[in-house]
């Protein structure tokens, strides 16, 4: 069986690109000027609502590019077809098991791989990149992500009410006036 061949860096095989953020070939500089753009206009203070605007920033650009799914799709696509020409199953280096696997010499299927390389990185250009990421640049992909955020985010939001609501009964219970409370000792003993 022949070698798998992959140059894939290891955060995209492991999906360190989050879809949910930047995409290989998205503009980074267009995507910190939009986050900017949240920042002067929210003011955030502190993590938390930094965390916030940044999270803004990163669905305002997501709905700003979905058209890139649409792309790698069609990227996807394309490789299938020029890989299938080269004798190999459509995202990955190995003989097809409808190829005659038997009649190519393991230089043959290298030699095949590289052509493949080759023709994919001329047809396909800064889009291979995407076609690389596999199921990591789908829109199954994006609203998987989108409902883990959502859920902590869930989280989050329960975590500040509780604390805002525990601070809240802090600073009653200290606002007390300290008459008070010894008018209701009495007021007990009595």
């Amino acid at each position: 069986m022949g070698k798998r061949i992959s140059n894939i860096p290891p955060a995209l095989k492991h999906s360190a690109y989050s879809g949910a953020t930047l995409l290989p070939g998205e503009d980074q500089v267009a995507f910190k000027k939009l986050h900017d753009g949240l920042i002067a206009e929210f003011s955030p203070v502190g993590p938390l609502e930094e965390d916030i605007v940044h999270t803004m920033a990163r669905c305002v650009w997501r709905k700003q590019n979905l058209e890139i799914y649409r792309v790698a799709e069609e990227a996807k696509n394309r490789y299938g077809e020029i890989s299938k020409q080269f004798g190999f199953d459509r995202n990955d280096s190995l003989p097809c098991l409808g190829f005659q696997e038997d009649q190519r010499s393991p230089e043959q299927i290298r030699a095949a791989s590289e052509a493949l390389a080759e023709e994919a990185r001329k047809e396909l250009g800064d889009t291979l990149e995407l076609v690389r990421m596999g199921e990591g640049v789908s829109i199954k992909r994006l609203l998987e992500e989108l409902s883990v955020l959502d859920r902590l985010d869930g989280m989050i939001d329960r975590c500040t009410k509780r604390l805002l609501l525990v601070r809240g009964a802090k600073s009653m219970s200290l606002s007390v006036p300290t008459g008070s409370a010894d008018r209701r000792k009495r007021l007990s003993v009595a």
